[in-house]
């Protein structure tokens, strides 16, 4: 199991080498978020943490889902900083021994990283900025779980 919270970009198929080669792994899951311009007025997302205090909230968050659905492996990594429209922001790939669990684990903790993780998001436009304010779509998904 891993935990990044980084400002580097990172490399999938690097990130994914050797990734839920456990002998009882059936199935693995994937997700990669991207900075996505709704608008086209987007110049770039500040993204915020606290190191530590994100850090251990991820942690507990991925131990939480490799206990529910007996994941074999779990990866998340997350960046932060200035990052400019069409950049990784994050992502999640769990390992278990069915599909269903596989799926539900990586929906489970992109959920959650979505509306629970501590990060603080600035979008940057040509006419200002503005915090990313949390969404009731969002905490909808989260109550599902």
């Amino acid at each position: 199991m891993r935990v990044s919270v980084q400002a580097e970009d990172f490399d999938l198929a690097r990130s994914l080498d050797g990734f839920g080669r456990a002998p009882n792994t059936g199935a693995t899951v994937s997700f990669t978020g991207l900075v996505r311009d709704d608008t086209g007025d987007l110049q770039y997302m500040e993204i915020e943490h606290y190191p530590s205090m994100c850090e251990a909230a991820i942690e507990a968050i991925v131990a939480d889902a490799v206990a529910r659905w007996s994941l074999s492996d779990c990866l998340v990594i997350h960046r932060y900083g200035k990052l400019a429209v069409a950049e990784q922001i994050m992502m999640v790939a769990t390992a278990a021994r069915h599909r269903v669990e596989a799926f539900e684990a990586a929906e489970y903790l992109m959920d959650y990283l979505k509306s629970r993780a501590p990060f603080w998001k600035k979008e940057v436009t040509k006419s200002g900025a503005d915090w990313v304010a949390a969404k009731d779509v969002d905490e909808d998904a989260l109550r599902r779980w």
